[in-house]
């Protein structure tokens, strides 16, 4: 078997002046964490230098390009798993930190805790010697822009505005050639979000999960639907009754839409390399690389493919 990677960089509401742009940072999320299975680094080394790739790109909603809060702050949460030991770290409301996955890694690796919060988050950062930055440094001028426009008319609660949570949160999951599996999300969460609000991406089961038993899954959309329904763990319990991991996607994300209304997406792959890019919103971008190449989409029914660039 071969190892595979799928990455998403989120869900869509709408055409975005950027699509272009993040459809060609997925493709070398998916090839910068590929690199790094095809050298021999295990599916957790993949998913996290995948998912700093998009944190360090400012058309993402993580890390850098994260959006702000209702206080015009930068609070990120991020997750990662080892689908071997089933061991996670988890950050949420970090503030300063470019790569909120590592951090997420460094509570998974370093402490007895699995998920670390706000100012003790930033705290266990500083005892370890990792470098913050200015909140500035994270914020792009099209944010800035779109932050005001959203708060000028935040009091008009319009179905645009109600469609503004379909923002960019990334993510990546990955099986290595013995079927291995492990999982990685990262986001900014919701323009103008109450000061300390956590999404799914932060926590077990609903952002992310990963199980050598069934597969690994990262997601994307409302996060308080996702939280309703455990959105990542149902899609894998579906996989454990014998489903295919794009069946298994499909069930899980209807339900979120008929039992909470919610709207969605996600990226999965089973031990076996079988894998998917699902989503019930309008768009998702995400990417993956198979024995077969390099295949990336944003429109439902999409799916384009390239030759290997690693």
């Amino acid at each position: 078997m071969s190892a595979v990677i799928v990455v998403h960089g989120g869900v869509k509401a709408k055409l975005d002046e950027r699509d272009h742009a993040s459809v060609d940072g997925v493709k070398a999320a998916a090839c910068d964490g590929f690199a790094v299975l095809k050298r021999g680094g295990s599916p957790l080394d993949a998913v996290e230098a995948a998912v700093k790739a998009m944190e360090d790109n400012s058309v993402f909603n993580a890390g850098h390009g994260a959006v702000l809060n209702a206080e015009g702050e930068v609070e990120m949460d991020a997750l990662i798993m080892d689908g071997k030991t089933l061991s996670s770290g988890a950050v949420s409301s970090v503030k300063g930190i470019a790569n909120p996955v590592s951090l997420a890694r460094l509570v998974m690796e370093k402490t007895d805790h699995m998920i670390l919060t706000s100012r003790g988050a930033n705290q266990f950062a500083e005892s370890l010697g990792m470098t913050t930055v200015p909140t500035d440094s994270l914020v792009t001028e099209y944010e800035r822009k779109k932050w005001k426009n959203t708060r000028t008319y935040v009091s008009e609660l319009s179905e645009e505005y109600n469609t503004q949570w379909a923002h960019d949160t990334v993510g990546a999951v990955a099986v290595d050639s013995v079927g291995n599996v492990a999982c990685a999300t990262s986001t900014g969460g919701i323009r103008c979000k109450m000061a300390g609000r956590v999404g799914d991406a932060p926590i077990i089961g609903c952002g992310g999960y990963a199980d050598n038993f069934s597969g690994a899954v990262s997601c994307s959309g409302h996060g308080e639907s996702i939280l309703k329904v455990t959105l990542a763990r149902l899609i894998l319990l579906h996989v454990e009754q014998g489903k295919s991991v794009a069946e298994s996607s499909q069930l899980a994300l209807q339900y979120m839409a008929d039992r909470v209304h919610g709207a969605g997406g996600c990226v999965v792959v089973s031990p076996s390399g079988q894998w998917a890019a699902t989503f019930t919103t309008k768009r998702m971008v995400w990417a993956a690389v198979d024995h077969d190449g390099l295949w990336y989409g944003l429109d439902p029914n999409e799916r384009f493919s390239e030759q290997l660039t690693v």
